[in-house]
């Protein structure tokens, strides 16, 4: 209930991702093409689980090729591509097999540190499996045995990307097609804290003294292997509030934290950005140039690492040129801004780990 207006809070409604909405095209055409009828809809399965029916809002085909849009409905809370138009393009090849590409207004990599390869369309793994896979099940649905090639379109795509990182990480000529869960949760930062706060305070009630704080679900399985011993209320996702999180564990008199997350965010955290949400702050690449170089980087490699486009590519170099102790030191950066953030009285561990699951480094400050 909103006290200061009498009304009834309402549950924030969630949106779909641009991998869903491609998804839910491509299978829409390509059964348009099968089929020689519009479809007006298109059922998937997302990786989470549930099934969803799309709203196909244009269908056309003839023998050769077919063509299907529906619009991005990003939920109550929507980003960039919210209303963008989401078209797939089907057609036949010679060869078999299902090949896959972006058209205007997908992006194109250009740059290394991405998890798709240089030169290739900017369609992120699960949402290229997830249109892999619904081709696939209609093909075999009907019995078909011929190759399709798909092509993904955003029209508005390249305009919208202006609004985005995708200039600084490199991906040029539109958006990029994204999402792991194929949907969007809003991101209500008040809604968020709470449920923090929440699981921090049980925690404490179960009788945790040591709380482990992750930034996503990778990197709390890290914490819960790292950590057996702790029950499970002393793992809490803390996502982007890093500074929020600290505050209350020390608040509610837990003695020891340890922080789990990945070179992006907590790169940010060793500069002393408590809050790591993308458009919250930028990663500052002179910053880790500078602590590359204390950790025994040559002056070449540093000004290489101010040209990265992601800090995740930056841990990767460091890691291939030897430089351990380059996330050591970042790790003790962290552990010194959260000392700074709570005031002390706390023990704080900072872990790094790579975007497979690695651990880069580590370092602890204690309560002294």
């Amino acid at each position: 209930m909103d006290k200061s207006s009498g009304k009834e809070d309402k549950p924030l409604r969630h949106g779909y991702t641009t991998g869903s909405c491609a998804t839910a095209t491509a299978k829409a055409a390509l059964t348009a093409l099968i089929m020689q009828e519009a479809q007006m809809e298109a059922t998937i399965k997302l990786p989470i689980g549930e099934v969803v029916t799309f709203a196909i809002v244009r269908c056309d085909f003839t023998e050769e090729r077919a063509e299907a849009e529906t619009i991005k409905d990003g939920g109550d809370d929507p980003d960039a591509t919210h209303g963008a138009r989401i078209i797939a393009e089907v057609s036949w090849r010679t060869e078999p097999g299902i090949e896959l590409d972006g058209g205007v207004g997908v992006g194109r990599v250009t740059k290394p540190g991405l998890p798709v390869p240089v030169g290739e369309a900017a369609i992120n793994p699960v949402p290229r499996k997830m249109i892999r896979e619904a081709v696939a099940s209609v093909l075999n649905q009907y019995e078909i045995q011929r190759g399709v090639k798909v092509v993904i379109s955003v029209p508005d795509g390249e305009g919208i990307a202006k609004k985005t990182l995708n200039g600084r990480l490199g991906i040029v000529g539109g958006i990029s097609i994204l999402g792991t869960r194929g949907t969007v949760v809003p991101f209500s930062t008040a809604a968020y804290k709470a449920s923090v706060a929440q699981a921090i305070r049980v925690a404490v009630q179960c009788g945790c003294k040591h709380i482990v704080l992750s930034t996503g679900g990778r990197t709390e399985k890290y914490g819960i292997d790292m950590y057996p011993e702790l029950p499970e209320e002393a793992f809490v996702e803390m996502g982007d509030f890093i500074g929020f999180a600290l505050t209350q564990c020390k608040k509610q008199g837990v003695t020891r934290v340890t922080l789990i997350g990945m070179m992006g965010k907590f790169s940010k955290v060793a500069q002393g950005v408590m809050m790591v949400h993308s458009k919250s702050a930028p990663v500052d690449f002179g910053f880790l140039s500078r602590v590359a170089e204390e950790a025994g980087a040559t002056q070449e490699q540093a000004a290489a690492i101010l040209d990265a486009n992601t800090a995740a590519l930056v841990g990767d170099w460091m890691a291939e040129w030897g430089y351990g102790g380059f996330f050591e030191r970042l790790s003790a950066y962290c552990c010194d801004a959260g000392w700074k953030e709570v005031q002390g009285g706390m023990d704080i561990e900072t872990v790094i780990i790579s975007m497979k699951g690695n651990l880069l480094g580590s370092a602890r400050i204690g309560r002294e």
